[in-house]
């Protein structure tokens, strides 16, 4: 061994001790381990949804006071089979072109409001998307509205992905708020590279805590948003939020549905996990 290579390994060496002490915990520093889990469906049973956790949001958004669910959206959501069930090992919410109600398309909303609710954690879902001009798929969280007394934006809303479908490599992670809401929420893309959301199951997640919002894409950490970034109250330190998963068509977000759109239009989900 030359003095080049004793000089080398005694100098790896130092740096070596060096990153250790620097990264010995001390009673200043807090080590967040988000590796607890605390709800997970694999959407193993073939059938219905599991109803100890999820629910079916019905309709156009009118008996809510907000036809088109608020967003100009096109669809008429159901708990029939032809919209949402559960086979193959995975969650399947389906959009379907048919009259219906008076509306000309047909999907579904789930939820898990009022059966779980929670602040803080890492929220995940492992999810293959649609693809076609107009289709909207989501998953994310609403604060709890306080049975009623609390309302949008207030409550805050977290967006863990949005996706256009004629975009197929290009997601979209969000918070609205009083103050950033709508067209004005704050958020942020994500492009897949050499590769498309319709092709095969992703990952998106976010870790949630006081005072941050961490975005990721198959484990790629590509946004974090915090109070410094909102224009209005940060409001995610409130309240519990809970989980929804749908699969808008046409709406503000993504323009009218294309006339060549091939349906159904299908979100396949593998698994939702939440962890602490």
């Amino acid at each position: 061994m030359n003095f080049t290579s004793k000089y080398i390994n005694v100098s790896l060496l130092v740096v070596l001790i060096a990153v250790i002490i620097s990264c010995s915990p001390d009673e200043k520093q807090e080590i967040t381990a988000l590796n607890k889990l605390v709800l997970e469906d694999n959407f193993d049973t073939s059938g219905a949804l599991d109803s100890s956790l999820w629910s079916y949001e019905i309709g156009d958004g009118s008996a809510q006071g907000i036809p088109g669910w608020g967003n100009n959206e096109q669809q008429y959501y159901t708990d029939r089979p032809e919209n949402v069930i559960v086979e193959d090992g995975m969650l399947k919410i389906i959009a379907q072109k048919e009259n219906f109600e008076g509306s000309s398309f047909t999907s579904a909303r789930i939820l898990t409001k009022g059966k779980f609710q929670k602040k803080y954690g890492r929220f995940e879902a492992r999810i293959k998307l649609p693809w076609g001009q107009g289709i909207w798929p989501a998953f994310w969280m609403l604060g709890d509205d306080n049975n009623g007394a609390d309302v949008w934006p207030n409550i805050g809303e977290i967006d863990i992905m949005e996706y256009r479908g004629q975009e197929p490599t290009i997601t979209h992670g969000s918070v609205h708020g009083p103050g950033y809401s709508g067209g004005n929420a704050v958020t942020k893309s994500y492009d897949l590279v050499n590769d498309r959301f319709d092709t095969d199951f992703h990952i998106f997640g976010i870790e949630w805590g006081p005072n941050y919002i961490n975005y990721y894409v198959d484990d790629v950490l590509y946004n974090q948003i915090t109070p410094e970034d909102v224009n209005g109250d940060w409001v995610f330190n409130d309240r519990e939020f809970y989980i929804i998963m749908n699969v808008a068509v046409g709406g503000s977000f993504v323009g009218a549905p294309g006339p060549d759109v091939v349906y159904p239009q299908t979100m396949y989900v593998d698994y939702v996990r939440v962890y602490e």
